[in-house]
């Protein structure tokens, strides 16, 4: 406000105050970042006045000019509570002190609830280190084939280790009233499969045997399921072990595909659950020289997977009649 006076030198107006400082000194007081009220009453305030809406007209441009400034890429704000939880290791190591995104939504009570997608992104990680591991130990195994029928699997191994290699496992398979017998071993380390591939041509009974770099890991056995007769056994060596099989390939396109490459199957047994995102297959053959056959296939691509194939050590049992309840 100003004060109008008379006088004989004539009207003089005089402010009683300094109304610009005072009010810009208040508008910063009520629109700076810190202040919670004076921004909530910003945006709760009423657009209708006695000026028409003009002021609040311009606190909205103040609100969208301090808006404006705020940058976007600052670190996110970490309430004390938080940062406590932080101190006591719920943030990852190595982050640099940042805390990372939580996998939880906040809710109503201050509690949290985790995302669905969790245990879905753990199952995806599980399944690539398994992957992982797995072609590790393909690459720590080689093929051995053209075997004497009078070799035992400690003959064989001792043949690498002689070499100074370290074996992990060693295993025959294939029908031993045939020559068409070859095994697989697996090494502690990728740079003895390499050296052992070397022995190709070496004469191992009657027979110089090849060496070739694996398609396949040895598969590990639940002693229950080896065979117990020696039918069985024959029957493993007409058996294959199938794995990485796309979900939506049924038990008749499994038939199909390996009776077209290799030769008649005599029985099959598809397997799956919800919680494995592939199926895995045994198939055994009328001929034992299918299922040598048929360990060409691991890598060819069955529905849109790449199947593994390595030979099997328990044979495909027919299932158990179910008795009827009562």
């Amino acid at each position: 406000m100003a004060v109008v006076e008379s006088g004989d030198s004539g009207a003089v107006v005089q402010p009683t105050s300094s109304p610009t400082s005072q009010d810009s000194d208040d508008q910063k007081s009520r629109i700076e970042l810190g202040d919670e009220e004076g921004l909530y009453s910003k945006i709760g305030s009423h657009p209708e006045g006695s000026d028409g809406g003009e002021s609040y007209k311009r606190e909205m441009r103040e609100l969208q000019e301090l808006f404006s400034k705020l940058n976007p890429m600052a670190a996110e704000f970490v309430p004390p509570s938080l940062s406590k939880q932080a101190n006591a290791g719920s943030f990852f190591p190595g982050a640099g002190n940042v805390p990372l995104e939580v996998n939880a939504y906040g809710n109503d009570n201050g509690g949290f609830r985790r995302k669905k997608s969790f245990g879905q992104g753990k199952r995806r990680m599980n399944a690539r280190t398994s992957m992982a591991q797995r072609d590790d130990v393909i690459r720590r195994t080689v093929y051995v084939s053209d075997l004497d029928q009078q070799v035992t699997e400690e003959q064989l191994a001792g043949l690498f280790v002689s070499c100074g290699q370290q074996v992990v496992d060693c295993r025959i398979c294939g029908d031993p009233n045939s020559v068409l017998r070859f095994a697989f071993i697996e090494f502690t380390d990728e740079e003895g499969a390499m050296t052992a591939l070397n022995l190709s041509g070496t004469m191992l009974g009657f027979y110089p045997v090849k060496v070739l770099p694996s398609k396949t890991a040895i598969a590990p056995v639940n002693p229950t399921f080896l065979p117990r007769t020696e039918d069985e056994r024959e029957m493993c060596a007409r058996t294959i072990y199938c794995t990485n099989i796309d979900k939506k390939v049924t038990q008749s396109d499994v038939k199909i595909f390996f009776e077209s490459f290799c030769g008649e199957v005599l029985r099959l047994r598809l397997l799956g659950d919800y919680q494995h995102s592939t199926h895995i297959a045994f198939v055994e053959f009328v001929m034992a020289e299918s299922a040598i056959a048929a360990l060409n296939c691991s890598g060819v691509v069955l529905g849109s997977l790449p199947i593994r194939v390595s030979p099997s050590k328990t044979p495909v049992r027919p299932r158990s009649p179910r008795h009827p309840m009562h």
